[in-house]
C-alpha cells in the first residue's frame, strides 16, 4: 500500500520518470505527465499512467514487466522511487473504462490515449537531495527557499 506521504508526493509532482528495459537489456527512461495512484478505497497499491506517446515503454513492458518509477518535487528536492511490475491495458480490457476515468480528469480531451500502463507497486524507497543527509537540520522550507534562489524563481 502507498502511504499518505507517498500519495501526497505523487499529487505534488508534475512529472515522473518510468524506467524500463528492452529485450537486449538496454535501459530506457521516459518522462510521464499523466499519472495517478489507484486502488480500492483507501488502499492505493497501483500507479496508472496514460500512454500518450510511449511505444518504447510499451514494447519494453511487454518484454519485461519489471519497472521503476521515480518522482521528485523540484523545489523540496525529495520524492520516491517505486519499483514493481507493469502491464499494458488496452481499450478491450474489462477494467480499462474505470481506470481511464481516473486519468481522464488529468488528460481531458487534450490528450486522448488508447492504452494505460498499470504498475503494481512492490517496493517504495525515498529519494532525498544530499543536503538532507549532509545537513540533518535541513527543513523542506529551507530546501524550497534554496531551490527558488538557485533557480531564480520569484513569486508574482
Amino acid at each position: 500500500m502507498l502511504t499518505e506521504d507517498v500519495l501526497t508526493s505523487i499529487e505534488e509532482s508534475v512529472l515522473c520518470w518510468l524506467a524500463t528495459v528492452d529485450v537486449h537489456g538496454t535501459p530506457n527512461v521516459s518522462p510521464k505527465e499523466m499519472f495517478v495512484a489507484y486502488g480500492k478505497g483507501n488502499q492505493k497499491t497501483h500507479i496508472l499512467i496514460a500512454n500518450i506517446a510511449s511505444p518504447n515503454s510499451v514494447a519494453n513492458i511487454r518484454a519485461n514487466p519489471a519497472v521503476c518509477l521515480s518522482f521528485v518535487h523540484v523545489f523540496k528536492q525529495k520524492g520516491y522511487k517505486l519499483q514493481g511490475n507493469a502491464r499494458i491495458l488496452n481499450k478491450d480490457d474489462e477494467s480499462f473504462t474505470e481506470k481511464h476515468q481516473s486519468l481522464y480528469a488529468l488528460t481531458g480531451d487534450d490528450f486522448p490515449f488508447q492504452r494505460i500502463i498499470e504498475i503494481e507497486v512492490l517496493k517504495v524507497n525515498p529519494i532525498l537531495a544530499p543536503r538532507y543527509k549532509l545537513f540533518p537540520d535541513t527543513t523542506e522550507a529551507d530546501q524550497v527557499a534554496s531551490a527558488l534562489d538557485t533557480y531564480g524563481v520569484r513569486h508574482k
